[in-house]
C-alpha cells in the first residue's frame, strides 16, 4: 500500500492525527478539498474570538463603568474590523497549518475525495490506498427548513464573519452558545439585535441560574429577547427581512443569522459502499476507540457527533492514531469535559448539572454564590454572575460546577483539575485559592457548603 494513514479534511483532527503519525515515522497523505486548517482557523474559534475582543474592546468604551474615568467610542469600521481579523486568521493558517504540514513533510492532496471499494479513496480520478484512513470532515451550519428562508437570504456564523458591512439591524437566530457570542458581539459593534430562541429561556443547556444571568446582561445591553419562540416564516419586504414566529409576532430587521447549530459532514464521502454506518444526523458512527463499523476507517472530531470543540477533535486525532498503528486501545471520557462560551462574562461548565445528577441516579445538593460575595468581581464594579457546585450527599464529592463570570473560561481550567481528581467540597474550601481572582469564587462556593460566607469578612477562611 501507497500509505500509511489517508486523511479527509485538515482541521484539528487531520492535522493532529497527521502529527502524530508523522512523529511515528508513517507515511500520510491529507485530502482537503477547500482552504486547509479547517473550521477552527478559518471560520470558527479564532475569527469569532477576534470580533469579540473587539467588541469588547468597544463596550469598555461605552459603559462608563468607573466613576471619575470618562470614556466613549466612536462608530464601528466594520470593512477595516474585518480586514484585520482576515489578517490574524491568513497568519495562523500559515503559521500553524500550512507550514506545519511542509515542516513535517506529509503530502496534502486538494480535492474531493471518496470511498471505493478496498477500502481506499478516489481523488480526481486517482486512486489512493493505505493500510488504515481517517475521516476528519468536519461540521457545517445547520438550518433548519423554515418557509420563505432560502429564498429571502440569511447569514451563517460563517458568512457573518466575512461581512463588510455591519448591520443596522440583526435577528438572531438561535440563543445557544454560537448565537449568544454573535448576538452580544454585533449589538457591541453597534447593530440592534434580537435574540429569538425556541426553547423557554437563552442558554438551555445551561443551568437556570446562569441563563437568568446572561439574560439579565443581554437585556442591560439593549439586546431584545424572544424566548419560547420558534420561527414560522421569512420573507423580505421593502429591503427588511421579517421573521414570523409561532405566535404570530413578527420582527424586522436588516439580516437575519441562522445560529441553530451544525452537522456533521459526510455528504459524498460514499461511506456506505465501504460499509461505514452513519447517524441520524449523518455523523460516522464509532466505538468508544473511534474506529467506524470498518476496521480500518476511523473518524474524530465534529464529524463523529461528539462535542464540538477544537480540542476534542485534536484529542481524538492524536488518539485514533495511537489505537490504529500503536495498539493502545485508548477510549474518550469525556466526564470531565470543561466547556465556554464567549460571552461577556463568560459561560462555563464542567461536569454535570443539577439535572443530569439527578438523571444520572445521583443523590446530590448544590450551592450557589453570587458574585456580589465575590471581592474581585466587587472591585470590577460587576457583580452579574454566579459560582454554582453540584456535589454527591454524603460524600460531598463535586460532580459539576458551573460559572457566568468574567474570564471564567481562564478559571474553569481549575473546577477541571478538581474533577478530575475526585474532589469533594471540603477539599476544595480547604486549597490554597489566590485572593481578589475570580477563581476564588469557586473555592468561596466550596466553603459555602459548610459556611455562611455573608458571615465572613473578604479573605477569612
Amino acid at each position: 500500500m501507497g500509505h500509511d494513514l489517508a486523511i479527509i479534511g485538515s482541521g484539528g483532527a487531520g492535522f493532529a492525527a497527521a502529527i502524530a503519525a508523522s512523529r511515528r515515522g508513517l507515511r500520510v497523505v491529507m485530502v482537503e478539498r477547500s482552504t486547509i486548517g479547517g473550521t477552527c482557523v478559518n471560520v470558527g474559534c479564532i475569527p469569532s474570538k477576534a470580533l469579540l475582543a473587539a467588541a469588547e474592546a468597544r463596550h469598555v468604551g461605552v459603559e462608563d463603568r468607573f466613576p471619575g474615568i470618562a470614556t466613549s467610542a466612536g462608530p464601528t469600521d466594520f470593512a477595516a474590523l474585518i480586514a484585520g481579523k482576515a489578517g490574524i486568521v491568513t497568519a495562523l493558517r500559515e503559521e500553524r497549518y500550512e507550514d506545519l504540514a511542509t515542516d513535517y513533510g506529509w503530502e496534502v492532496r486538494r480535492g474531493d475525495a471518496r470511498f471505493v471499494a478496498g477500502p481506499a479513496l478516489e481523488v480526481g480520478g486517482e486512486r489512493i490506498e493505505a493500510a488504515h484512513y481517517l475521516v476528519a470532515t468536519g461540521a457545517a451550519p445547520s438550518v433548519p427548513a423554515v418557509p420563505g428562508l432560502a429564498g429571502t437570504g440569511y447569514l451563517t456564523s460563517t458568512s457573518a464573519l466575512g461581512l463588510d458591512e455591519l448591520p443596522g439591524s440583526l435577528i438572531v437566530v438561535g440563543g445557544s452558545s454560537v448565537g449568544l457570542e454573535m448576538g452580544q458581539g454585533f449589538a457591541r459593534l453597534g447593530s440592534s439585535v434580537t435574540l429569538v430562541e425556541k426553547s423557554d429561556r437563552l442558554a438551555p443547556g445551561e443551568e437556570p441560574e446562569i441563563s437568568e444571568v446572561i439574560t439579565g446582561v443581554l437585556a442591560d445591553e439593549g439586546v431584545e429577547i424572544w424566548t419560547s419562540a420558534s420561527l414560522t416564516g421569512v420573507s423580505r419586504e421593502d429591503g427588511e427581512v421579517v421573521a414570523r414566529v409561532a405566535d404570530a409576532r413578527e420582527l424586522r430587521a436588516d439580516a437575519i443569522l441562522m445560529a441553530t447549530g451544525r452537522r456533521p459532514v459526510t455528504a459524498g464521502l460514499g461511506l456506505e459502499s465501504v460499509g461505514v454506518e452513519t447517524g441520524p444526523l449523518g455523523e460516522v458512527v464509532v466505538d468508544a476507540g473511534l474506529r467506524s463499523t470498518n476496521p480500518r476507517i476511523w473518524a474524530a472530531g465534529d464529524v463523529t457527533g461528539a462535542a464540538q470543540f477544537v480540542y476534542v477533535a485534536g484529542a481524538h486525532g492524536t488518539m485514533v492514531v495511537d489505537n490504529a498503528f500503536g495498539g493502545a486501545g485508548r477510549e474518550v471520557d469525556y466526564s470531565h469535559l470543561p466547556r465556554v462560551t464567549f460571552t461577556s462574562p463568560n459561560l462555563a461548565a464542567v461536569g454535570l448539572t443539577d439535572a443530569q445528577a439527578a438523571d444520572a441516579g445521583i443523590d446530590c445538593r448544590c450551592r450557589v454564590l453570587p458574585l456580589s460575595y465575590l471581592p474581585r468581581a466587587i472591585v470590577n464594579r460587576d457583580t452579574r454572575g454566579v459560582v454554582k457546585i453540584v456535589a454527591e450527599v454524603g460524600t460531598g464529592k463535586v460532580v459539576g460546577i458551573h460559572m457566568a463570570a468574567a474570564n471564567a473560561g481562564e478559571a474553569i481550567l481549575a473546577a477541571t483539575y478538581a474533577l478530575a481528581a475526585g474532589m469533594t467540597t471540603d477539599q476544595i474550601a480547604s486549597t490554597w485559592a489566590p485572593y481578589l481572582t475570580m477563581a476564588e469564587g469557586i473555592r468561596l462556593a466550596a466553603l459555602s457548603f459548610r459556611t455562611d460566607v455573608a458571615e465572613l469578612s473578604c479573605c477569612a477562611s
